[in-house]
């Protein structure tokens, strides 16, 4: 039996298609990605996204691939965090929102 490393978002092949187009088109899905930071703002506010970013954003700038941006790394540590049936609806509007200004994401 192997003892195989899970990421948090390893249990939903919708959510993996999403972070693998995020990691690998970072520049040009900013836009994106600042846009779901704004719609989860009106919901919470920003200041309680940027207290929560300030706990679990890495010392030292961090390693992860996400790190290096701070709008890419706070869609995905905010995206990790909220509830399952959440992250369903945000990946699914993404893939969306991605197809209707006709990015090919297959």
């Amino acid at each position: 039996m192997t003892n195989e490393f899970k990421r948090w978002y390893d249990y939903d092949p919708l959510l993996v298609k999403v972070i693998d187009i995020l990691r690998d088109y970072q520049t040009e899905l900013k836009e994106q990605a600042e846009i779901f930071l704004e719609n989860i703002e009106k919901k919470v506010s920003k200041e309680a996204i940027e207290k929560y970013y300030q706990m679990v954003k890495p010392i030292n700038g961090g390693s992860r691939w996400y790190d290096k941006d701070p709008v890419i790394s706070k869609t995905v540590e905010l995206l990790r965090v909220v509830p399952q049936n959440i992250q369903q609806k945000v990946a699914q509007d993404f893939i969306n929102t991605l197809k209707e200004n006709g990015i090919n994401v297959e």
